[in-house]
């Protein structure tokens, strides 16, 4: 009991050092119920990350369910598979990229689900660019990573200030602020619908699960009543 407590105590002192190191996140703005926005990331996702990080637990053929059809999905989205049930898959061996990068890419599929939303919104905000880094980037949310910035054109440069400790776009991008901040948005949204797409289904089935449960309890609460009502 006494060693309970000693950790315990140990845990509320280092609880708010741990904390303080913590990066702060963005908030992501997801809305599944966004499909215009969800169809942007789409298109975002599978023209710049599905190069080199697969979401294979993902299939082309559920980007129906956001709007898309059959025949949009195979002629503007369908670049990595031959058919349109096949899952979002990537060419590139993991060995090779292991040479080429230090790491295979990870999967995509579950990662808003692992990481979250904000930490991915966050960490497409988040780098910058630093001479030490064989790719010539790094990043604050996640640092020495060995992804480059492959949004760089559409960001612009931005450059880490320790004395505010804050990013300042030092070279504009193609896209404004406003613009590329909707941009990984998008795409961000877009990953959290692979994560579960059928996240809202399973959502409106918890509704009606819900209603059928309050109901049997009405009509079990006047059974018991008729049944103990003549028993003393």
């Amino acid at each position: 009991m006494k060693n309970l407590i000693l950790i315990i105590i140990c845990f509320c002192f280092l609880a708010p050092t741990y904390a303080a190191d913590q990066v702060k996140l963005l908030s992501a703005p997801v809305d599944l119920n966004d499909k215009s926005s969800l169809q942007r990331g789409a298109r975002n996702f599978i023209n710049y990350c599905l190069n080199c990080h697969s979401a294979s637990y993902m299939r082309y053929n559920q980007l129906k369910l956001i709007g898309l059809s059959e025949e949009t999905i195979k002629k503007d989205l369908l670049f990595t598979a031959d058919k349109i049930g096949d899952p979002m898959d990537i060419a590139m061996q993991n060995e090779n990229a292991k040479v080429w990068f230090g790491a295979a890419p990870p999967n995509l599929s579950v990662t808003a689900r692992s990481r979250g939303a904000d930490w991915i919104y966050s960490y497409l905000r988040g780098f910058y660019r630093d001479s030490s880094r064989e790719m010539g980037w790094n990043n604050t949310v996640y640092q020495n990573s060995a992804m480059p910035h492959i949004l760089w054109e559409l960001q612009g440069e931005q450059f880490y200030d320790k004395t505010s400790n804050s990013l300042i776009l030092q070279k504009k991008g193609l896209l404004n602020p406003e613009q590329y901040d909707q941009f990984i948005g998008d795409i961000t949204n877009f990953m959290v619908f692979v994560s579960e797409p059928n996240q809202q289904k399973r959502k409106q089935i918890g509704y009606y699960v819900l209603a059928f449960l309050l109901l049997l309890l009405v009509l079990v609460i006047n059974l018991k009543k008729e049944y103990w009502k003549n028993i003393k």
